[in-house]
């Protein structure tokens, strides 16, 4: 059972820094198909000295890539790749994405992790424009798609609104469909995109490694008055979720520049 265990989610990233860029760049290059599924990978002595790094550093990352189930390695046969294996992944345009979340939350299921009232953390009571003793619903899901887990999502939602929707509602219902029926109107939002690293807690439900890299996504939501409505914090596995953006070239001479292209045009590569 522990193996199992192990090999699905993965034992964390290899002992140091030199490992750890081993084993992200081999993991890379198997989810690109670099290194096809049943092929063998270069031995441990050539590896090394293609990526500049010791047998030892080489080791540890193979050992990491076998824990998570990426390749097999057996005495005197070599590295054969197992491969990533296929997964369904979803994708979003960035100049349309709030539509999409609402059809997002349609296509996917969620699985409610905890649900609580309290205290507004001080970092989303700044950045929603609240009192500092605001007291909100905070929520945390995993969202599925076709039964695999691809986000982290966190939200936090004013508790005079939240009161309109029940824990078992959040379970089964997009949070936008919920926030509509409470009377919310969402005019606009300011998000923001970067990456980090997944903790033990979000590895553990996302099936990842320890430290694997996550896309990150922060979002406050506003009403037509310009309240904050929501707080959101999703995490998103990289390999199974993308966002896209399409750009018309626009301007003349020295001013032509890169705009998003909003409207249906923009949303095709998303649909």
């Amino acid at each position: 059972m522990q193996d199992r265990q192990q090999q699905e989610t993965g034992i964390g990233l290899p002992e140091g820094g030199k490992a750890r860029r081993v084993y992200l760049q081999l993991k890379e290059e198997i989810a690109r198909g670099v290194h096809a599924e049943g092929s063998l990978l270069p031995g441990e002595q050539k590896l090394a000295a293609l990526l500049d790094v010791s047998r030892v550093t080489v080791r540890r990352a193979m050992d990491a890539l076998e824990a998570d189930g990426l390749v097999e390695r057996r005495a005197g046969a070599g590295t054969k790749v197992r491969g990533a294996g296929r997964k369904p992944t979803m994708a979003a345009d960035f100049t349309t994405l709030i539509p999409q979340v609402v059809q997002m939350g349609q296509e996917t299921t969620a699985r409610l992790l905890s649900f609580a009232y309290g205290k507004a953390p001080a970092a989303v009571a700044r950045a929603m424009e609240l009192p500092e003793n605001a007291r909100m619903q905070t929520a945390v899901r995993l969202r599925l798609v076709e039964g695999q887990p691809f986000s982290h999502l966190t939200t936090h939602v004013p508790e005079e609104i939240a009161q309109n929707y029940t824990e078992a509602e959040l379970a089964t219902t997009p949070l936008y469909a919920l926030l509509e029926r409470s009377g919310v109107k969402v005019e606009r939002a300011r998000q923001s995109v970067s990456a980090t690293l997944a903790a033990p807690d979000v590895a553990e439900v996302l099936g990842l490694s320890i430290g694997a890299p996550l896309l990150s996504l922060e979002r406050v939501v506003r009403d037509a008055q310009g309240r904050g409505v929501e707080y959101l914090s999703a995490l998103y596995r990289p390999d199974m979720f993308r966002l896209e953006m399409e750009l018309s070239h626009v301007g003349a001479g020295k001013g032509r520049h890169w705009e998003p292209v909003i409207g249906p045009a923009g949303r095709e590569a998303a649909e």
